[in-house]
């Protein structure tokens, strides 16, 4: 995931990292797990299993653009997470950082 960022910051784009700060009940990625996307959508590694993960790319290209960290919550009794398909019984929050 490391060389993907490198990589997306050598030439020259924009990306943000995504890591999975707290998780309470069942949730399908630990703590310290990550999320790279680079400005263009590209992303590699996971930090739902897919469950939230098209939520916190649309989150993470707002961070590049605007450079403000974001500390996001998903959690079964959040429209939102049903939204985007949380309903694993679980609460997840996930921190969004630009880099570089």
């Amino acid at each position: 995931m490391f060389e993907h960022l490198q990589r997306w910051r050598s030439a020259g784009k924009g990306v943000a990292l995504a890591t999975v700060v707290r998780t309470w009940g069942s949730s399908p990625r630990a703590e310290g797990s990550h999320l790279a996307v680079e400005e263009g959508g590209g992303f590699v590694g996971s930090v739902s299993g897919g469950c939230v993960e098209g939520a916190v790319i649309a989150e993470a290209l707002e961070v590049i653009a605007h450079g403000t960290p974001k500390l996001l919550e998903f959690g079964v009794s959040d429209q939102q997470a049903w939204d985007v398909g949380l309903a694993c019984g679980g609460k997840v929050q996930v921190y969004v950082e630009r880099i570089g």
